[in-house]
């Protein structure tokens, strides 16, 4: 039975009399094919955000459970890298196979940790398991210089070779869907891994550990949890780490590229974000008001390409503000267990809610006009309203990245202006174009200082296509065969066979 608890005067949840249960998984590190406890006995609590209730307890690490794992990869690298690509694809589709057999419970998993709804947690799963069996496919045949003789009696090759132990730190928001993006072509081109999931959010990888156990070879990949400021820093700095891979905040890329560089091995940075979506005067409003009210609170809005700010022209601004007005106002918060159409989850953690909060009180005390929500309650869970605020030029939190349920709209007059608004940000994800003329979408796309642009749709993400930004949203390319490239180096090999 569903019921609607009303949490204070503002924000109303519904949930069921029955919240979701499912069997956790082992809540350990895992190393060298074994799970372990913690040296120091310290443990982390896993909160459910939609009741604000604890899920599990998980172990929290340090340097000596880092250097425990980074020796394991180590071990296990060449044995791994000397597998030819079809057998390490056969490993990857196996681990395809086990993800989609377990489908159900890592839905479950992922929707307790993250208080995600059923499409969320659905697209994430089916994601993950697309990323796998993609990336086991377009490593048996990567593309690079045909070999010849570009020196005169000199037979010149590239070889790719894996780089070798691999550090990987993952995010909250997508715990199970960016571990498969960075794991997946890492081990596709031969390297073996230490990977740190997030403490808030670590339930589905220490279910993928299970899952792999058996699949993988002892040492390929190693598990160690903990926090950022411990365990990710000891992982960012290890001499043993051959490169270190982060989905996370701008403040992370640089204290881990900083480390990075100390030992002078590459980093692969995907951060974050802040979408413009640009609106012309002769776009489709409704498909407008539809994307943003979708692409815009996707997971709640926390998602580093989520269409959260709209420029629209001045001549429709009044027009498109109703509609996605009107669009957002359908969803309704809801607890993970109510399958309905238009529901949004919680903030997965409380720090994160107090900084929304935060960023949206901000916004109104400048002057922002709330056209919908900005209300939130954490008295039982972490909930905010879907928000639309109306906001001035320049205004900060057009520009800064809020991470939650929140869209604003400002306007612009001249198409020049629109395009500059649209790349004051220091972001450089993704971003956005609606006209119905060709030429205009083009020529936006082309001037639009950002990885990914879509043009009339937002968030298009397939697996054969790169995911990367430019300025502070980092680089190196999550998904397409360019994530092979960046897991793996070339070397040339030259052979003289010039006969004497």
């Amino acid at each position: 039975m569903t019921e609607q608890n009303t949490l204070s005067a503002a924000v109303t949840v519904l949930r069921a009399e029955q919240p979701l249960t499912v069997e956790m998984p082992r809540c350990d590190h895992y190393i060298d094919g074994r799970h372990l406890e913690s040296a120091t006995g310290e443990t982390s609590e896993v909160v459910d955000p939609a009741r604000g209730t604890v899920l599990a307890t998980v172990p929290r690490g340090g340097a000596a459970e880092v250097d425990a794992a980074v020796a394991a990869a180590r071990a296990a690298a060449p044995g791994w890298a000397a597998r030819t690509p079809k057998d390490r694809a056969e490993v990857l589709l196996a681990l395809a196979e086990a993800l989609r057999d377990d489908r159900d419970r890592l839905r479950t998993l992922e929707a307790l940790n993250c208080g995600k709804p059923p499409a969320v947690t659905a697209d994430d799963v089916d994601s993950a398991i697309d990323t796998f069996r993609f990336m086991a496919g377009a490593g048996r045949s990567t593309t690079t210089v045909a070999a010849g003789d570009y020196v005169e009696d000199i037979t010149s090759m590239i070889l790719r070779e894996p780089l070798g132990v691999i550090g990987m730190i993952t995010p909250w928001n997508y715990p199970l869907l960016m571990v498969a993006w960075k794991l997946a072509p890492a081990l596709m081109v031969g390297n073996t891994i230490v990977l740190k999931p997030s403490e808030v959010t670590p339930l589905t990888t220490l279910r993928l550990a299970e899952l792999a156990d058996g699949i993988l070879p002892p040492g390929v990949l190693n598990i160690v949890n903990g926090s950022g400021s411990t365990v990710g820093a000891a992982l960012s700095a290890h001499p043993g780490i051959d490169m270190i891979a982060l989905t996370g905040s701008v403040g992370a890329g640089r204290s881990v590229a900083g480390a990075a560089a100390a030992n002078v091995v590459p980093a692969h940075l995907e951060l974050g974000g802040k979408a413009p979506v640009l609106v012309c005067p002769d776009a489709d409003l409704d498909q407008v008001a539809a994307t943003v009210a979708e692409a815009g609170f996707w997971n709640t809005g926390q998602e580093c390409g989520a269409a959260c700010r709209v420029l629209a022209h001045d001549s429709i601004a009044e027009a498109l503000t109703e509609k996605i007005v009107t669009a957002v106002a359908a969803y309704r918060l809801a607890a993970p267990e109510i399958d309905q159409d238009d529901t949004l989850g919680p903030i997965i953690y409380r720090g994160h809610y107090e900084r929304v909060m935060t960023a949206i009180d901000a916004a109104v005390d400048r002057g922002a006009e709330v056209l919908l929500g900005a209300r939130g309650d954490d008295s039982e869970g972490y909930w905010i309203e879907p928000t639309v605020l109306k906001v001035a030029t320049g205004d900060p939190i057009s520009l800064e990245e809020v991470f939650g349920p929140v869209v604003t709209i400002e306007t612009y007059r001249e198409e020049s202006e629109g395009v500059a608004r649209a790349n004051e940000t220091d972001y450089g994800l993704t971003a956005s174009v609606f006209t119905r003329d060709v030429a205009t979408a083009l020529s936006l796309a082309k001037a639009l200082d950002f990885g990914s642009v879509n043009v009339n749709t937002h968030l298009a993400l397939p697996t054969e296509m790169p995911w990367s930004g430019f300025k502070h949203s980092g680089y190196g390319r999550d998904l397409s065969a360019y994530a092979l490239d960046d897991y793996s180096r070339t070397k040339h090999l030259a052979l003289n066979h010039a006969r004497t």
